[in-house]
């Protein structure tokens, strides 16, 4: 009769819970949409509650943030500050989620 393998789960030192969820995330490769979704979660803390209130959409496909904005003069402003949007993203976040962001 054939002995089943032993596998070990366990590490042999203790882990931080973050360092887990993430080991965790990539094993299941959904890392990316997990941030994806932390993203736009987090749209008002990073931008500010006047922008947030005046977004009226947001969502990322194949790795660009659309956002819908329902004020002109904003919908601007935003479209000529898009790589410091990015730079914001990625300073929050700590890696960059996102390559472009298209204001709408």
């Amino acid at each position: 009769m054939k002995q089943k393998p032993v596998y070990r789960y366990r590490k042999s030192e203790p882990e931080t819970v973050g360092n887990a969820i993430s080991e965790m995330l990539k094993a299941f490769k959904i890392d990316g949409k997990f941030y994806e979704t932390d993203l736009v979660n987090s749209w008002e803390r990073v931008m500010g509650k006047a922008i947030a209130n005046r977004t009226s959409k947001l969502y990322i496909r194949n790795k660009k943030l659309f956002v819908h904005i329902s004020s002109a003069p904003l919908k601007h402003e935003l479209s000529m500050s898009r790589e410091k949007i990015l730079v914001l993203l990625t300073k929050e976040f700590g890696q960059q989620i996102v390559n472009e962001v298209i204001i709408k």
